[in-house]
């Protein structure tokens, strides 16, 4: 079976690539070509010229970075507010925002009830 190349909106992975910000940002969500038109922010463009230049251990703050062609294939860390957690783009991930796919809440795990937590616990002897 023959592995299933990528398209995007009817373009391929190296066509986007060839793509200009204003000609990527037709092809996107109101919300992201949007914020394409206004341009990047400072430590988006730092962000991106990174990614442009192979650095193999990118750590960023950026998570409101929209993912974009050229970023696919690598692996980045984004910051969820304690520690940098690794993120490697795919293809299916052009248009989101890095911040997607690093969530900044724990799941909350619940074990046995603590002591005086219900009436009966207090009968209970404490080891």
């Amino acid at each position: 079976m023959a592995k299933k190349e990528f398209v995007f909106r009817g373009k391929s992975l190296e066509e986007l690539k060839g793509l200009s910000l204003n000609e990527l940002a037709s092809l996107l969500p109101a919300r992201q070509r949007r914020t394409l038109k206004r341009e990047l922010g400072e430590q988006h463009k730092i962000l991106l010229k990174k990614i442009k230049n192979n650095e193999a251990n990118i750590e960023t703050h950026c998570r409101d970075m929209i993912i974009l062609p050229e970023m696919v294939g690598k692996t980045i860390k984004v910051h969820n507010g304690k520690t940098f957690l690794p993120v490697s783009i795919v293809g299916d991930m052009i248009g989101h925002y890095l911040g997607e796919f690093v969530l900044t809440r724990n799941r909350v795990q619940h074990s046995a009830p603590g002591i005086g937590a219900t009436k009966s616990s207090g009968a209970l002897s404490v080891k």
